[in-house]
């Protein structure tokens, strides 16, 4: 399959974040992908689902919602990994970025969270609802969005693994407060990370089809 790879920076405020575009040459749509605390546009296990969305035609864009500066501060403080009016900002910025680029500003946009990044997907796109047409959260403390849960009008997969109990608290809790078409599907077996075997490619496939149904809508 042939696809495009390139190494982006993405304009935001006074800074800019380093990102990784992955376009199929018959891409549907988009993901932006919203990364969990401690980690960035080289977290194996986006990458990993970011795969099974190219090969099923989809673009992705995995990108650093901090710099490196940031990342330095927050690793000793974490005052930017839960702040989540900051990450969705960023989201936005990267959508922003998608719709100036022409090789994907005619593609439809989903994002996919994973943990805190989960938080800023659903912020993100309670913002932008004429845009974000599907959202997929893995593991995600989509509690973080807070008020915007009862805002949201895309449809929202929420995948959490079966020992993640706490998680799954979280999740049911914020099921309640939307009102948006919403999934739930919890992955026998898995924790947090997805690190167990088979989980993971669960996760991905579930990811693709709950993309591939909303950007076939549009």
């Amino acid at each position: 399959m042939e696809i495009l790879k390139a190494e982006v920076t993405i304009p935001t405020n006074d800074i800019h974040l380093n990102g990784i575009l992955q376009v199929p040459k018959n891409a549907m749509g988009i993901v932006i992908f919203a990364h969990g605390s401690g980690s960035g546009r080289f977290s194996e296990r986006n990458q990993f689902v970011a795969s099974v969305l190219n090969e099923a035609n989809i673009a992705t864009l995995l990108f650093d919602l901090l710099t490196m500066e940031e990342e330095a501060v927050d690793d000793v403080t974490r005052e930017h990994r839960f702040n989540i009016q900051l990450l969705s900002n960023r989201l936005i910025a990267a959508t922003d970025w998608i719709l100036q680029q022409d090789i994907t500003l005619k593609l439809p946009i989903g994002y996919f969270g994973a943990s805190t990044g989960g938080g800023a997907a659903l912020s993100a796109a309670a913002q932008e609802q004429n845009i974000i047409k599907a959202v997929v959260s893995r593991g995600g403390r989509v509690d973080l969005a807070g008020s915007s849960l009862t805002h949201l009008t895309v449809p929202t997969l929420l995948i959490v693994g079966g020992n993640d109990e706490i998680v799954i608290e979280l999740n049911q809790s914020a099921m309640k407060q939307m009102s948006c078409i919403t999934e739930l599907e919890i992955i026998p077996g898995a924790t947090h990370l997805f690190e167990e075997p088979g989980t993971l490619d669960e996760v991905s496939q579930l990811a693709r089809d709950w993309f591939f149904k909303y950007f076939q809508l549009v």
